[in-house]
């Protein structure tokens, strides 16, 4: 009993979650707010928008290609179709249930290509620590520029504000990381377990990746794949005359606060607009061109992964049907 209610509750939570996100931020907007919200939709460049999405599409067929270099290893040469559209389908499935989409897609690629199914999950959680690292390496760079940002509030002297953040981040900030891991490593706490077992898995994923035949292919197709998402988030920028002129910080700081609302909902749903927005204001950007901003960008990304997620959905049987004959 206690298992299905955990289950239910995995499901419906972070729909529940991001419904009540939708509902809170719009029941604080006044009819003059919608109204402006409503003509940034009407008078947004939607060129941008479409270069994002092809960012977005660019970044999808590189997973896929990426996809084969850890299963080559194996002895397995999936075709690249069956691997785009299995990606395809994950990202659909992770819509409706989070994290569902990993188990989907090591199911097509068993069903369509005959590849164990334990075998292809381990290579997409190889994967997802690679992404892992992609992101908390951006997070370090978002950090480093926040860094400066409070010191240049706190000291009015431009190359003080600088010498400050910088000693804090390259200097004072990995003594306090090394000391907080030397003490984790000594802790018995189940939770603080498994935050080391998670550090340690980030590691072996890189040992992982070091031991790989064709590692730089590997380490080239993971920067580009996420050199494509910071640009699907760059290019929606220009859509709008009040983000256009953005600087590098809140466009860095505006993807990493959306790219971890992201895991909190179903696919952001609520999160994304709401906390991008949030990001966008502190650089100044007005409140209803931020909503805006936040929504467009997500309805997008949306629209991409259900349209392109259906027709693989509905697609890859019938491609392997053809293949097959």
């Amino acid at each position: 009993m206690s298992f299905n209610i955990k289950k239910i509750s995995f499901v419906t939570l972070p729909i529940a979650l991001g419904v009540f996100l939708i509902w809170y931020s719009l029941s604080k907007l006044t009819d003059n707010d919608i109204q402006s919200i409503k003509t940034s939709f009407k008078t947004a460049n939607y060129w941008w928008v479409a270069l994002s999405l092809f960012f977005g599409v660019l970044s999808h067929l590189s997973r896929a290609y990426r996809w084969q270099f850890l299963l080559e290893p194996l002895g397995y040469k999936p075709r690249f179709a069956n691997s785009i559209m299995a990606v395809l389908i994950a990202y659909l499935l992770n819509l409706v249930i989070p994290r569902s989409g990993e188990v989907a897609r090591a199911a097509s690629i068993k069903k369509y290509e005959k590849i164990p199914f334990k075998k292809a999950f381990g290579t997409i959680v190889a994967e997802r620590v690679a992404d892992v690292i992609m992101l908390l390496f951006i997070t370090g760079i978002a950090f480093f520029l926040q860094t400066k940002l409070l010191a240049s509030y706190m000291f009015k002297d431009n190359k003080e504000s600088n010498l400050i953040s910088k000693v804090f981040f390259f200097i004072v900030l990995p003594i306090i990381g090394y000391y907080i891991y030397t003490v984790l490593k000594k802790s018995k706490n189940p939770f603080i377990l498994k935050i080391m077992s998670f550090i340690n898995e980030l590691m072996d994923g890189v040992k992982s990746i070091k031991r790989m035949k064709k590692k730089w292919q590997f380490i080239f197709h993971t920067v580009f794949i996420w050199t494509m998402y910071v640009l699907m988030f760059y290019a929606t920028t220009f859509a709008l005359p009040e983000t256009t002129n953005l600087p590098f910080a809140a466009i860095i700081v505006g993807f990493v606060v959306g790219g971890f609302s992201m895991a909190l909902t179903n696919g952001g749903l609520g999160t994304y607009p709401v906390f991008v927005a949030s990001a966008l204001i502190l650089y100044h950007v007005d409140d209803n061109p931020a909503r805006a901003f936040g929504w467009i960008m997500w309805t997008a990304q949306t629209l991409m992964v259900i349209v392109f997620g259906g027709i693989s959905f509905l697609l890859i049987p019938i491609y392997n049907k053809y293949q097959n004959n």
